[in-house]
């Protein structure tokens, strides 16, 4: 009877994600929790405790090089994804690193074209891909019993936690893009971008972002630091029924309701014209309640063991940051109407890994 395989992961970065990725990582078959890195070495007594046969390191590089680990889990600042991501997979390791994949798409296009030589899985933590609720809004979508997709309004808000490197959008919007990329299977075309820095002078920790799509689609983003309150919401418009996803609530996180404007298919006079509203009945689905964190990991494991293109791969981790590096712009602009890089070639393959199922 052959054994099963186990995968040798490393985790850098221990500051906010960088536990909840070790948490999950030590608990998942045909994985082991193989060594920790972080520059403080007050984080690394901690975690020590809690996995004390796991090896511990400040020196990334020395990780590497000592460990045998078969791959590793940026959860670093942004700054430092590029060059963590590439030293790991130069040193032949399968790499998850969490969102957004780097700090410009040259950064991303460099960590693909550099697992695809070695023939290594990279893949971004665009998490909420992997939530069983996003998963059963994009069945639902795919039956078509929501009717066109008109649009999809998204907000994140929350008092902090508050970043000195990048911006509101840049932390936060890459969670909806991703989620709005994988439910329409389409890229936008074009962005406008509006945002104010309160706090700190050229940091916006409020920003709004609207997507404009070529299939007619339409979305936006609400993004703040500086909110009272914790919103996680995000509404989906069709022709015939309509969503509301809220990722605060701890079991009914959907619910489709029947609802939809109407209009005469033929009328003679003015007069006659009439809009109709349809008021049906709302209903809440079943969610499987299996944390999204746990699912991705899981997934990238499986990937790295099978060889298999993960859900959220290195394509999907460009066509966000191609989004952010546009919303930036927008943001210099004042808000003005960007068009989004489009290579045909990163387009189809973006698309194909959209259409897979985890």
């Amino acid at each position: 009877m052959s054994m099963q395989r186990v995968l040798t992961v490393g985790v850098v970065g221990l500051g906010y994600w960088g536990p909840n990725l070790a948490r999950n990582l030590n608990h998942l078959p045909g994985c082991r929790l193989g060594a920790l890195c972080d520059l403080d070495p007050e984080r690394l007594e901690k975690m020590q405790v809690l996995y004390p046969d796991t090896l511990s390191y400040v020196s990334f590089n020395q990780m590497l090089l000592d460990a045998n680990l078969d791959a590793v889990v940026v959860a670093t600042p942004v700054h430092q994804h590029f060059l963590l991501g590439k030293a790991a997979l130069l040193a032949g390791k399968h790499v998850l690193i969490e969102k957004p994949l780097a700090s410009s798409s040259a950064e991303c296009k460099e960590l693909i074209t550099l697992a695809d030589r070695r023939g290594l899985t990279l893949m971004v933590g665009h998490v909420f891909v992997y939530s069983a609720a996003v998963q059963m809004i994009r069945r639902i979508i795919d039956s078509g019993d929501l009717g066109d997709i008109r649009y999809i309004n998204s907000q994140r808000l929350s008092l902090g936690l508050y970043h000195n490197d990048i911006n509101v959008v840049w932390d936060l919007a890459p969670h909806d893009l991703s989620m709005i990329l994988y439910l329409l299977g389409c890229s936008p075309g074009a962005v406008n971008c509006q945002g104010h820095a309160n706090i700190t002078p050229g940091i916006e920790d409020v920003a709004n972002v609207s997507l404009s799509f070529s299939c007619g689609r339409f979305a936006t983003i609400q993004s703040s630091w500086i909110e009272p309150r914790k919103v996680r919401q995000m509404t989906i418009v069709g022709s015939r029924k309509m969503i509301v996803y809220d990722d605060i609530q701890p079991l009914e996180k959907i619910r489709i309701y029947d609802t939809r404007i109407e209009r005469p298919a033929h009328y003679d006079t003015f007069g006659e014209f009439q809009y109709t509203y349809h008021y049906g009945d709302s209903f809440i689905p079943r969610i499987e309640q299996i944390e999204p964190l746990r699912r991705m990991c899981q997934h990238f494991i499986d990937c790295c063991l099978k060889g298999t293109p993960p859900l959220s791969g290195g394509e999907s981790g460009l066509e966000v940051v191609r989004i952010l590096e546009a919303c930036s712009i927008s943001l210099k602009a004042n808000g003005g109407l960007v068009p989004i890089d489009d290579t045909s070639q990163d387009q189809r393959v973006l698309l194909n890994v959209m259409k897979a199922s985890v």
